[in-house]
């Protein structure tokens, strides 16, 4: 069955079943162009938190699906793969996080959205990069912070607000594998370009950075930037909405190593069209949690977002 097909089929059995579909942008592009709303972590939460469907199907990665489904305990939630996780969000198992935070009684917890549901549950508030500064800055400044589990991104807000957070040391396989003399090779190549780069990467990429945004801060740049060339440090997967947006200009993913002129995230690609119809024929894989982790977890994905509408992150 061709994509074509199989499209149809899915289209199909939304509408049927009062579902909607969820996308982040490092789907495939047949994934993200059949998806109700593709977005990065605060826009994905966002949405699920304000869907009327019955079944929410999310194309990303299993902690996202979580999210939805602490918000909507009462809606079917379907991930296409459960095999989709996360090398950030393993990088913090719960139990460890609990020692560690143990460790520090006196500090409140901001908790980057790329963890598991029992890790937001023992946080304060979440954030996503879209959010993480504003995020960190409602605190008062003498209040003592640990920021898990990104050390990267934890880090770009440390060196942003001048704050001096305790991090956990986890970091995002995907963007933490870039190379810094890759990029120099590529702004040596195309003098022309703009670096434009995802708060997961490490510092020195950071640095050389022309504009440091999430996944949807970068689109947005590309659209409004006059510039005609662009180098860019994150998955591979946002290519496609930024070639649809500016077809005009070029674009030049920074590679994960010498053997491929991409980098992809495995978890993200493990979603395929046939793995999309299959999870919707069979309303399978679901995503459970327990209502305790739940009820706990909600708390801090409810205050990330009513601090990101009094900051119209939205």
């Amino acid at each position: 069955m061709n994509n074509d097909n199989i499209a149809d089929k899915i289209l199909e059995l939304k509408k049927k079943k009062n579902a909607v579909i969820l996308a982040h942008f490092y789907q495939v592009p047949e994934i993200q162009d059949i998806a109700d709303f593709v977005g990065d972590s605060l826009g994905l939460a966002q949405n699920a938190a304000k869907t009327n469907a019955e079944i929410i199907v999310f194309a990303g990665v299993h902690f996202m699906a979580e999210t939805a489904k602490i918000l909507n305990p009462g809606k079917k939630v379907l991930l296409p793969d459960l095999e989709a996780g996360c090398s950030l969000a393993d990088s913090c198992p719960a139990p460890d996080f609990k020692r560690f935070k143990d460790k520090y009684p006196d500090h409140k917890v901001i908790t980057y959205i790329n963890c598991s549901a029992e890790v937001k549950a023992l946080s304060d508030v979440i954030c996503t990069s879209s959010n993480a500064l504003k995020i960190v800055e409602s605190f008062p400044k003498e209040q003592k912070l640990i920021f898990a589990p990104d050390k990267n991104l934890g880090n770009y807000v440390n060196n942003m607000t001048g704050r001096n957070m305790v991090l956990w040391d986890g970091s995002c396989h995907v963007h933490n594998q870039l190379n810094v003399s890759k990029v120099i090779e590529l702004k040596l190549q195309n003098p022309d370009a703009k670096v434009i780069a995802h708060p997961e990467c490490q510092g020195p990429i950071l640095a050389m950075a022309d504009y440091i945004g999430s996944t949807t801060a970068l689109i947005e740049f590309i659209r409004k930037d006059p510039g005609m060339k662009y180098i860019v440090a994150t998955e591979t997967g946002i290519l496609h909405q930024m070639h649809k947006d500016c077809p005009e200009k070029e674009f030049i993913i920074v590679p994960a190593n010498e053997t491929c002129a991409c980098n992809d995230c495995p978890y993200m690609k493990l979603n395929t069209m046939e793995k999309l119809l299959s999870c919707m024929e069979k309303e399978t894989p679901e995503i459970k949690l327990t209502d305790e982790i739940i009820d706990m977890a909600k708390i801090p994905i409810l205050k990330m977002l009513d601090i990101s509408k009094q900051a119209k992150l939205i």
